[in-house]
């Protein structure tokens, strides 16, 4: 069954494998003691963070493990907003970081501090000129991830890090996608990552702060880590993590060229094969391995059971797919569909068979998808000579079924009048001026509906 899920997490590469099963042998004791097995733990330690240190382009005495990549975010953001409370309390982010980032965000928010979120272009990237008029001389730390976990897109790092130097900011750089095709380029301050990323096992992250960062670990610490991740390591994970990374990156440069040809491919043949698809992220700048593209009147749980049926397991941005049923952060800045959505992520190794396959069967599952909701076949065309305005109520009604209301009657007013959407699934506030973009229609804009949701107004236009 082919896994296209690596985005999520890659599976465990073999030599992670070997140098876990190894490590457990010789890595079990407190690395911390000075007895014959502590020392051999303490060398084992060293050599994995020496590896990683390489990897990142930092020293080792920069580097400690986390428990996790979330837990390197949240231990970077406070740790660094802490040690620069004097300059300021003013956090920036962009859009479309990771959960981890903006969760660590809202805390800083709670906490009295004040945050500003830089906006994205469509392919999700952020403009570098505005990153940087985003900061002030109260800008404690900014944030900004090499690559997005959704789309793909890569983000000018080395331009925000020089804009942020020039301020005396520091950079968190969120590079868990990234890291296994390379290091992060330009001054970056601190960075983290994630093992699970990268082919490493779960459970270990990585954080690195620059000598001269102001850093101040917060939350009770101990002697571990620098003080900066308490408790004891989990000295096999971390062993076979660094073996894992070291491993990939000396396969990045020729597996990196090989799954973006299989990207390409996707990426091209999506639009051609279905009808209503639109592929979402940077073209150029991006992840070798990842594509993500949106299907108008699809349901986007449902797609993704069906081809988990057809044996591909793939993910999802969509509201539908995730327990906040609240459309993705990222899809929402970026303005593209929200729902229909997928990503597909090739682990190191894919074959371009599986990925024919893949698009053989793609086709069918959306076209039987779209059916079983009603979707409209085509769009409508001729000019009607019906009401200048008509209203459809889809409130109680998920996305994609507002979309798909709209689309049966669009043809049924003329051009000049206006369809009202009346819906209360927030997903239409991203997917009807979405469907609008794709389908050359004008989206007037949104109010109050009188019996509860919110009004969507479309004006016909062609």
């Amino acid at each position: 069954m082919p896994y296209f899920d690596a985005a999520s997490a890659a599976p465990l590469h073999p030599v992670a494998r070997q140098a876990l099963l190894a490590s457990l042998d010789e890595g079990w004791a407190d690395p911390a003691r000075l007895h014959r097995e502590g020392r051999r733990a303490r060398m084992l330690l060293d050599a994995a963070r020496e590896a990683a240190a390489e990897a990142v382009g930092c020293r080792p005495d920069e580097l400690v493990f986390t428990p996790s990549g979330t837990r390197a975010v949240h231990a970077g953001v406070s740790g660094a907003l802490a040690g620069r409370r004097r300059a300021g309390n003013r956090l920036v982010v962009s859009a479309v970081e990771h959960s981890s980032v903006l969760h660590a965000a809202e805390a800083h928010a709670a906490a009295g501090g004040t945050v500003a979120e830089v906006p994205v272009d469509r392919s999700g990237a952020v403009d570098a000129a505005a990153f940087a008029a985003a900061l002030d001389g109260g800008t404690a730390l900014a944030c900004l991830q090499s690559a997005n976990h959704e789309v793909g897109t890569g983000q000018p790092v080395a331009e925000v890090a020089e804009a942020c130097r020039g301020l005396g900011v520091p950079l968190l750089v969120d590079a868990a996608q990234s890291l296994g095709w390379g290091p992060v380029e330009g001054g970056w301050s601190l960075l983290a990552a994630s093992a699970h990323k990268w082919g490493g096992p779960a459970g270990v992250g990585l954080l690195a702060v620059r000598k001269g960062v102001r850093f101040a670990p917060q939350g009770p610490s101990d002697e571990r880590e620098s003080g900066r991740a308490p408790g004891f390591e989990n000295l096999p994970a971390i062993v076979a993590a660094a073996a894992s990374l070291r491993a990939v990156r000396a396969e990045a440069a020729a597996e990196g060229a090989r799954l973006r040809a299989l990207v390409d491919r996707i990426r091209a043949r999506v639009p051609e094969l279905v009808p209503d698809a639109e592929v979402v992220g940077d073209p150029v700048r991006r992840l070798p391995h990842l594509v993500t593209f949106s299907c108008l009147y699809v349901d986007g749980e449902t797609l993704l059971h069906e081809l988990d049926r057809e044996g591909f397991s793939v993910s999802s941005g969509s509201s539908c797919t995730s327990s906040t049923l609240t459309p993705s952060h990222v899809l929402r800045a970026m303005g593209v569909l929200s729902e229909g959505n997928v990503r597909v992520s090739l682990p190191a190794g894919t074959a371009a068979e599986d990925v024919d396959r893949f698009l053989d069967v793609l086709p069918g599952v959306v076209a039987e998808v779209r059916e079983r909701l009603g979707a409209p076949a085509s769009p409508a065309a001729a000019p009607a000579a019906g009401p200048g305005s008509l209203v459809v109520d889809a409130l109680g009604r998920r996305c994609p079924i507002p979309v798909i209301e709209l689309a049966k009657v669009i043809g049924d007013v003329p051009v000049g009048g206006t369809v009202t959407v009346l819906a209360d699934d927030e997903a239409a506030r991203l997917d009807i001026p979405a469907w609008c973009e794709m389908r050359g229609q004008e989206y007037v804009g949104e109010g109050d509906a009188p019996e509860g949701g919110r009004a969507y107004v479309v004006r016909r236009v062609s």
